[in-house]
């Protein structure tokens, strides 16, 4: 090999690696165009196509489809279309699982003819039901769950009596039985008979890689034309279908200024279409049902559900909250000084963004909703929340109740959900804002304007506000805890004064505590006969109490006081005044905590009342963890506690400084140093002189600093994610200020300063000595920072280049002259040296 390789050999290397980077350039480019524009061009345009309403747009749909117009946004829009449809081919294959795994309803299975038995009769199935009553009746179930029988809290399943119809048919109609219970057997058996084998197969062989085209080959070519096939007929089902169906229901009948007048035209009218799609299906399964159309009634019975749940689902992930954020935007319009009129015509100037926003709000509101319902099933006895859905059941599965309930079940729940959330809403919302106005004329209404005179830039308190208080409420497990703590000691409090203990919390933990001091008793006994200790019984009612802790499941007795329906009017009295009292306090008191925290900072200017709340509950929040911190410390004595306060004393201390250094200086800098890089030169002309503010350029540091140190701790190995790794694996108890001084704070602000401080010399004390024009000086002065970033990003691009130009010498080297990276040792054979007969074979590493 030579010294150094050959000027035609580097060439033709270079040209073997151009060509291979262009090919696959080609071939990526490719594939990018097909997902990126041909999928989502096509699914736009047809879709657009379908809902003209002209047939000429049919036929200049092949014209569209190679039209240059409005490339970006129906891309966008196709891409929206495409999400949709692969949502909804998803959601079919997921339910069609569930049908199989949980079972087809009972109004679907019954009626199937049964084979001749040896008599030549037909076999009878048990609890047989009239299919067309049922039907007319939506899906009357044989044996109802057990919330339509409820007896206090122990509620039986009671089932309800079938009507056993008998049918005589003649000899001559048997044929014809057979034939339909042989057809319905073999449609069902055909459903069921996949090979799983095949299918784990082909799962193998088509993986991500090759069905996108990332692997090199051409397959995903069929692949794009199935989604596109896929895309036309869910576009043509599951949205052309029923919205005609819809839009002529609607003109038909008259309501189409009304729906117009919604601004939601095209969703209304799909929904309306759905709902008479589903009633069409169950009118023609009962149909199918009467004329022995056994394929046809199993195909129409599979539609109906389909339908059915997709329904329910819109009702409950859609409606519902919608419904709960309108009524709690409704209640609270007091509490901002608006009016019906304001939310009218906010609706009217965005009907898309307010829906949006009303929608987001009912879903938090249920989703708390039903996190606190949880933590009062960890609290309450098995069996008093008899009449709430316990999300934790592992029985529990909302798409098998949508399968299988009738749909009277369904509105007769989304009626009491209603009424439950909007009188919670009445109860903890509207009455205490009339409390608030009558006690507090001038307390109400809150700030919610933004205020360009304030002294306090909004952004640098949006940013406090999401970057130190919110993470600080939610990620801590405290507030759980205290919530739970809270509400044992409301439940004992309730269960003492109306003699209700045993109901709410059960006779456990009087069982518990008389097993507890029959252990402590035994022990104390065998050790004054210096026996082993017998433990045995604490241990069982120890471990029962573990058992316990996933959640209780099922009925637990409880002992009924005298007067019992009194008691639980008095309790539910009781639950309202509290609610009331825990609402009052939550409307006023961090804000005034926050008001006046932020009078100090901001003086008379009117601050936006999401930061003082924010403020107030940050000073709450840590006012509780200093007491219950003080209150589990109280019982280890005087000197511990010193001992303790002395510890954190010295540990908020080093927190301080290092929250100065690397929450303070580090993201002024920062933010300081983006604003001259970045901002100044694009937003400030240079006839005009640029104004920094503190308070926007560490707010933006503080950002920025977020988002360098999650891309170091995601980037590869350097000395800048081993420090930030260390530092996260100490925490704030075992903090290091010595180590995060020396290794983190110190030259991070050391290159920040550098960063800053050389261009500025260069520009103010150097160039005005080389006797440049005032016009050249500013021009420097304004210009040296990006010019600098400029030369640093080409010097990183040159020294990247240079090291893959060495990878590549290396690799071309290796390639014509590299034999082998082994040593063989070689044998002799015959007294002679093997390498005569047989040529060195060598393996490389």
């Amino acid at each position: 090999m030579p010294s150094r390789l050959p000027i035609q050999d580097i060439c033709a290397g270079l040209i073997t690696s151009i060509g291979t980077a262009i090919r696959y350039w080609f071939h990526y480019t490719l594939v990018a165009f097909a997902w990126l524009g041909v999928v989502p061009l096509t699914a736009c345009r047809i879709y657009k196509c379908l809902f003209t309403g002209s047939v000429s747009s049919l036929l200049t749909l092949p014209l569209d489809m190679l039209s240059t117009e409005n490339l970006l946004a129906d891309c966008l829009q196709g891409c929206f279309v495409v999400t949709c449809t692969l949502c909804a081919f998803i959601s079919l294959v997921w339910l069609r699982e569930q049908i199989v795994h949980g079972g087809a309803p009972q109004w679907l299975e019954q009626n199937q003819p049964q084979p001749l038995n040896g008599l030549g009769q037909q076999n009878e199935a048990p609890g047989a039901v009239n299919v067309v009553a049922e039907n007319v009746a939506l899906e009357q179930p044989a044996n109802p769950p057990a919330d339509l029988a409820v007896v206090g809290e122990n509620p039986e399943i009671q089932e309800e009596p079938a009507d056993d119809e008998e049918e005589e048919e003649n000899d001559d109609e048997e044929d014809a039985v057979i034939e339909d219970a042989a057809d319905a057997n073999n449609g069902a058996q055909d459903d069921m008979n996949w090979n799983a084998l095949e299918w784990d197969r082909a799962a193998e062989e088509l993986t991500w890689e090759r069905m996108l085209g990332l692997d090199g080959s051409l397959v995903f070519l069929e692949h794009v034309f199935w989604v596109v096939s896929l895309n036309t007929l869910f576009i043509l089902v599951f949205a052309f279908c029923p919205y005609h169906i819809g839009h002529f229901s609607v003109v038909g009948l008259g309501f189409e200024d009304y729906v117009r007048a919604s601004h939601f035209e095209g969703l209304i009218t799909t929904i309306v279409g759905y709902v008479l799609l589903a009633v069409t299906l169950i009118l023609c399964h009962g149909l199918a049902a009467v004329v022995r159309f056994q394929r046809s009634r199993r195909l129409l019975g599979i539609c109906y559900i389909v339908v059915k749940v997709s329904l329910l689902v819109v009702v409950e992930i859609g409606v519902f909250p919608l419904i709960c954020g309108w009524w709690l935007d409704i209640c609270s319009l007091e509490m901002f000084d608006a009016t019906l009129k304001d939310r009218e015509l906010s609706f009217q100037s965005a009907p898309g963004t307010t829906m949006f926003l009303h929608w987001l709000v009912g879903m938090v509101y249920v989703f708390y909703f039903a996190s606190f319902i949880l933590l009062l099933r960890e609290v309450l006895r098995p069996g008093v929340l008899w009449f709430l859905r316990n999300l934790n059941d592992p029985d529990f599965n909302p798409v098998q109740e949508m399968i299988h309930l009738p749909i009277y079940r369904h509105l007769r729940r989304f009626i009491l959900s209603v009424i439950v959330f909007g009188s919670i809403v009445l109860l903890m919302l509207w009455l205490p804002i009339r409390i608030i106005k009558n006690m507090l004329p001038t307390f109400l209404p809150y700030n919610v304007m933004l205020y360009s005179d304030a002294p306090v830039s909004e952004l640098s308190l949006e940013l406090l506000l999401l970057q130190v208080v919110l993470p600080a409420l939610l990620e801590q497990g405290h507030t759980r805890q205290w919530l739970k703590g809270l509400v044992r000691a409301w439940t004992v409090t309730a269960g003492y004064l109306l003699d209700l203990h045993s109901y709410l919390l059960g006779d456990q933990e009087e069982n518990e505590n008389n097993v507890n001091q029959q252990a402590a008793n035994n022990n104390q006994h065998a050790r004054n006969n210096n026996a082993a200790p017998v433990v045995g019984e604490g241990l069982h009612a120890a471990h029962q109490a573990i058992l316990q802790q996933g959640g209780p499941v099922g009925f637990q007795p409880y002992r009924r006081p005298i007067k019992f329906p009194l008691r639980i009017f008095l309790l539910i009295i009781f639950m309202c005044i509290t609610l009331l009292i825990a609402s009052l306090i939550c409307l006023t008191l961090p804000v005034f905590a926050g008001r006046w925290l932020m009078s100090f900072w901001t003086g008379t200017a009117k601050i936006h009342e999401l930061y003082t709340a924010a403020c107030g509950l940050y000073v709450c929040w840590l006012t509780i963890r200093a007491v219950t911190v003080l209150v589990a410390w109280m019982p280890q004595g005087r000197r511990v506690i010193l001992l303790k306060v002395k510890e954190w004393s010295l540990m908020i201390m080093k927190t301080l400084i290092v929250a100065i250094l690397l929450a303070g200086v580090v993201p002024l800098l920062l933010g300081l140093l983006f604003e001259l890089v970045i901002v100044a030169p694009l937003r400030v002309p240079l006839d005009q002189t640029p104004l920094f503010y503190p308070w926007q350029d560490w707010a933006l540091g503080v950002l920025h600093a977020k988002i360098i140190a999650a891309i170091t701790l995601m980037g590869p190995q350097w000395w800048l994610k081993t420090v930030i790794e260390q530092v996260y694996a100490n925490g704030i108890r075992n903090i290091d200020l010595h180590f995060i001084i020396r290794k983190l704070a110190a030259p991070v602000i050391s290159v920040l300063l550098l960063s800053l401080c050389i261009p500025y010399i260069i520009a103010a004390g150097i160039v005005p000595y080389i006797g440049v024009t005032p016009e050249m000086q500013n021009l420097v002065q304004r210009r040296i920072y990006p010019f600098l970033l400029m030369v640093v990003i080409l010097m990183g691009i040159l020294s990247f280049q240079i090291r893959q130009f060495k990878r590549l010498y290396e690799h071309i080297k290796n390639d014509k002259y590299l034999v082998g990276q082994r040593l063989v040792n070689y044998e002799r054979k015959s007294g002679k040296l093997s390498t005569s007969s047989h040529p060195p074979q060598t393996t490389p590493e």
